[in-house]
């Protein structure tokens, strides 16, 4: 392959050796890095001059040095298959246990071995296959709940990464992973709405009825003398479409109504209490 072309392919980001195969000798990159403003960014591993060193290039090179045994692992893993909007600054790569490679700048390395069921190919780099990249991936962000949730809705499905778990029990991660797989596995509208009543009274806010009766429909929670009504969104897996369609039809009736509709997810009840509280002290005080 001509060198240019290689440098488009992989946004400016080769390996020495990926160079010579294209026919330009160790000692014309030698100069190329020291008169042309070549970049070694790792051993054996080089930013052409005119290039950024974007995320993707980042985690390319990443890659590249760790070798073709090697796989993107972690958040990085998530931003190049699109679940995160930037690369984070450590680039996680995954390798065989038997390598040791130096540790470099800006790359962690995990020594483990991966279930050939979760290698994919992306863009011409290896990398854990999405049901694995999500579950990794949550344990590690602060807001790991609402990212499997995102993921649950736009990439892959629970049954596809309850199978990768059950490949990865015994790593480092899998002791949070299986937690949050549990939780997430039990988050159907019965315990949002437990988590919502719990609220509720250490909050001494009286006066809601569970499943109220409105029309041919049921609401979540409701305050019918102030005329009130919380309705609670499970996570992903829980709605199918004719549920959303339900919901919404529903909560268009209470509107037409003179009703005040409050709705909230599961991450609002469990990440934002305070906020969920006073929200409903706020319009139950409107109301009256």
């Amino acid at each position: 392959m001509d060198l240019g072309r290689l440098l488009r392919q992989q946004g400016g980001v080769v390996r020495v050796d990926q160079a010579v195969a294209c026919g330009v000798s160790t000692r014309t990159l030698r100069r190329r890095v020291a008169e042309e403003g070549w970049q070694r960014l790792h051993p054996g591993v080089l930013l052409a001059s005119g290039h950024r060193l974007t995320g993707e290039a980042r985690v390319r090179a990443a890659w590249l040095w760790a070798g073709d045994r090697a796989l993107v692992s972690g958040p990085a893993a998530a931003y190049w298959h699109g679940m995160l909007e930037r690369a984070p600054d450590v680039v996680e790569v995954t390798v065989p246990r038997h390598h040791n490679p130096r540790p470099q700048p800006g790359i962690r390395v995990r020594r483990r071995g991966v279930a050939a069921t979760d290698h994919v190919g992306l863009r011409d780099i290896w990398l854990t296959d999405r049901a694995l990249t999500l579950l990794e991936t949550a344990t590690v962000l602060p807001d790991g709940s609402a990212f499997l949730d995102r993921g649950l809705q736009r990439f892959t499905s629970f049954d596809a990464v309850r199978r990768a778990y059950s490949r990865m029990i015994g790593s480092a991660a899998s002791r949070e992973a299986g937690r949050l797989l549990v939780a997430a596995a039990d988050r159907a509208d019965s315990a949002a709405e437990r988590l919502l009543v719990r609220l509720l009274r250490e909050a001494g806010i009286a006066g809601w009825v569970l499943g109220h009766p409105f029309g041919r429909f049921r609401i979540d929670l409701a305050f019918p003398a102030a005329q009130v009504a919380v309705e609670v969104d499970g996570w992903a897996w829980h709605v199918d479409a004719e549920r959303f369609t339900t919901d919404r039809r529903k909560g268009n009736a209470l509107v037409r109504a003179g009703w005040d509709l409050l709705r909230f997810t599961w991450h609002d009840l469990a990440n934002d209490p305070a906020r969920v509280v006073a929200e409903i002290r706020q319009t139950l005080a409107q109301a009256a």
